[in-house]
């Protein structure tokens, strides 16, 4: 998308994480405004510390722009010390811009549930995300657009030199050789080639392995689609309590037309008393729900595995038969995105409706995303597009998930066809310690923090 664009590239994240993947993608940016090409980059602030803040010294480059949405104060040169910095403001910490949206020339865009890492792509030898985004071209391009503007225009959207000096941004996470983000250790246009051939050289890989994804070459399913999204001003505290409808609203207006099937992928799961009342009301209904999300052992977050855990028995007593995926999967788990390694976490957002129906966007269904964070999301009717994803899913819940079951008041984890049995004490696969840990700080954390 980046090399075929020829005017504009507007770009929304809630993180772009500094890693060879997007030192890749970076120096395609500088060579997309050396050639013309509008870019402006909206990131939210939270994860612009360390050696994530190299994504700001594209402000310096001709042609880009970028802003921070929601700024903390604070240094950024640990992600750490900046929280405690910033933990007088709590409530602000809490309120993230957590959209991905991806345009290009206001004509083709990509969203869903990835951010921008090599950990969202399969790449390196660490545990991944298995993600999914959509690519989106026609009408449904210019509310992606309109949203962007929204958000870039808002007033909690603040130029990153506005923020920081020309010498401070060119000093933000200088490593010893080189940046990833310039290739050079001086701002683009001076100093000499860096020496690092390694990270040089998979870099120019990654770049090519882009190449042989032609946008020309793909074969686009047609239908009509709506854009869910949250409005910017749901971020402001000073907006708090606003009865303004969310994205959640939106999902769960949609699920109370289901007349047969909801499936759901959600790797953190807190439905919250308002969806659980519409998960009631669709299993009096006859409504079959499936659940996918995390176990404890493959959740990223497991402090939220805390909230999930209050509902499931509620859950499985409504009849609703859940899901939670085992952090050992195939290297490759077809169609439900690429884990690129055995261990994965799963990161996806997807809701496939009476096999009409597809949801993809950057929500979990969960009170952060219903109460603090912004979210976008496709609605999209397509019974082709429901089919490939509920194809892509049925495999990991056979054979990549423990399947949960209430009995006499316990649960049961019951492992796929051709496993052993989970062993040991509580939540398989994780350790003892976790366990203790996430037993002692639960009572204390409300659901909407997790």
């Amino acid at each position: 998308m980046i090399e075929a664009a020829q005017k504009t590239l507007d770009i929304q994240y809630y993180a772009i994480h500094a890693d060879t993947t997007t030192d890749a993608l970076m120096q395609a940016l500088r060579d997309a405004a050396a050639r013309g090409v509008r870019i402006r980059i909206l990131l939210d602030d939270l994860n612009t510390a360390g050696s994530n803040a190299q994504v700001l010294q594209l402000a310096l480059v001709p042609g880009i722009e970028v802003r921070l949405f929601n700024p903390l104060p604070g240094s950024r040169q640990s992600q750490a010390l900046r929280l405690l910095d910033a933990l007088h403001d709590f409530n602000r910490i809490q309120r993230r811009m957590h959209n991905k949206i991806f345009v290009a020339d206001n004509s083709i865009a990509i969203t869903g549930g990835r951010n921008l890492g090599e950990t969202y792509f399969g790449r390196g030898n660490a545990s991944h995300f298995v993600d999914v985004d959509v690519l989106a071209a026609g009408p449904i391009v210019a509310d992606l657009s309109r949203s962007f503007d929204q958000y870039w225009n808002n007033h909690l959207s603040y130029p990153v030199q506005s923020l920081k000096s020309r010498s401070d941004i060119e000093a933000l996470a200088r490593p010893a050789s080189r940046l990833a983000v310039t290739g050079n250790d001086l701002p683009p246009g001076e100093g000499e080639p860096s020496n690092d051939g390694g990270r040089e050289a998979e870099r120019r890989a990654v770049a090519e392995r882009a190449r042989g994804f032609d946008l020309r070459q793909l074969k686009l399913t047609w239908a009509p689609a709506l854009m869910l999204v949250d409005q910017p001003d749901k971020l402001d505290p000073e907006h708090e309590g606003s009865q303004e409808p969310t994205t959640i609203d939106g999902l769960m207006d949609l699920m109370r037309r289901a007349q047969e099937d909801l499936l759901i992928v959600s790797p953190y799961f807190v439905p919250g008393p308002q969806m659980m009342a519409v998960f009631g009301e669709l299993r009096r209904r006859g409504v079959r729900i499936r659940v996918l999300t995390n176990s404890l052992a493959s959740n990223d977050a497991p402090v939220a595995h805390v909230g999930y855990a209050r509902y499931r028995k509620a859950l499985l007593a409504l009849g609703i038969e859940l899901y939670e995926m085992r952090a050992e999967q195939p290297r490759r788990i077809r169609g439900l995105g690429t884990s690129g390694s055995e261990l994965a976490s799963l990161h996806a957002k997807v809701l496939v409706m009476d096999g009409q129906v597809i949801v993809v966007g950057s929500m979990n269904l969960d009170l952060r995303s219903y109460l603090q964070n912004s979210e976008v999301a496709l609605v999209i009717r397509s019974r082709t597009l429901a089919a490939q994803a509920t194809r892509a899913v049925e495999p990991t819940l056979g054979s990549g998930a423990y399947r949960l079951e209430l009995r006499d008041g316990q649960l049961i984890w019951h492992a796929p066809a051709g496993m052993a049995a989970p062993t040991g004490w509580g939540e398989p696969d994780a350790s003892v310690p976790l366990q203790l840990m996430l037993k002692i700080i639960g009572p204390f954390a409300p659901d909407e923090m997790l």
